[in-house]
């Protein structure tokens, strides 16, 4: 199994955390959880592997191309035969510049995105099966990205709003009060409430809890605090409301996901 990273270039820096190429070798069977994790990713399938993903607890064959929404809850996968993945990790909100149907629509599933963007989507996916060399199936996917960023150059204020706005919310996890934020910035906290879910498919208030459950997953996965002091230093006033959301994005407690998890799944969360 190899999992390889890559730096996006200076210009969608802003748009993508980065890319990465997963290869296993391995024909064996597996299944697995995903969790929450406020971003949104493209991923395109280029060996012979099949993924599942379960709908309404029923799964179902991904596409090769997939776009995966927001996970909002615990995402039950399977995965068999050799695989060979180029994926696209977005910032929370920039996906957004990417689409163009409110990003809603796609949360907790894995869609097709040649169906949703068609034919770019078709021939970028042709041109990377044909490229072994890793460098040129990234400048390929840089080449794709920056197409549609122009084509979707008028929507950038409002996502860019969006994005600054998350911050705001993000950089204190104590802070509730999203009429303070609205106000900030010249909106009223129910347009607040609407332009993010419209770009991210999250309300501020679910955006606010997944955040402070991906930083409670890298204190767990340090294991040298306490619960107590891992749920006070994610954000939250006692340990009751934590064990709840914790529970809510896993489908476990956190002593439980603790004892459970693989030593490359807390290698992961760090």
């Amino acid at each position: 199994m190899e999992f390889k990273q890559f730096t996006p270039s200076d210009t969608l820096k802003p748009y993508v955390k980065h890319y990465y190429i997963f290869k296993s070798d391995s024909a064996a069977g597996f299944e697995d959880t995903v969790f929450p994790s406020g971003d949104m990713e493209m991923i395109f399938n280029l060996g012979e592997g099949i993924w599942e993903a379960s709908i309404s607890d029923k799964f179902y064959k991904t596409p090769p191309i997939e776009l995966w929404g927001q996970v909002t809850k615990p995402l039950a996968i399977k995965s068999s035969g050799r695989h060979t993945m180029l994926g696209i990790k977005f910032f929370t909100h920039s996906a957004a510049y990417f689409l163009n149907d409110e990003i809603g629509v796609f949360n907790d599933q894995v869609s097709d995105l040649a169906t949703i963007i068609g034919n770019p989507a078709k021939a970028l996916h042709e041109q990377l099966l044909e490229t072994p060399d890793e460098a040129k199936r990234i400048n390929l996917v840089e080449t794709f990205l920056l197409k549609r960023l122009i084509a979707n150059e008028k929507k950038s204020f409002r996502i860019d709003k969006v994005g600054h706005i998350l911050t705001s919310i993000k950089k204190d996890p104590f802070e509730n009060n999203l009429g303070a934020i609205a106000s900030k910035y010249g909106i009223t906290p129910r347009y607040l409430h609407k332009l993010i879910y419209q770009h991210t498919g999250l309300s501020p208030t679910i955006f606010n809890k997944i955040s402070r459950f991906q930083f409670s997953l890298k204190l767990i996965a340090k294991n040298d605090q306490p619960f107590t002091a891992i749920a006070y230093n994610s954000g939250y006033f006692d340990q009751s409301h934590f064990i709840r959301d914790f529970k809510s994005f896993t489908g476990v407690t956190p002593s439980a996901y603790l004892e459970t998890s693989s030593a490359v799944n807390l290698l992961l969360a760090q």
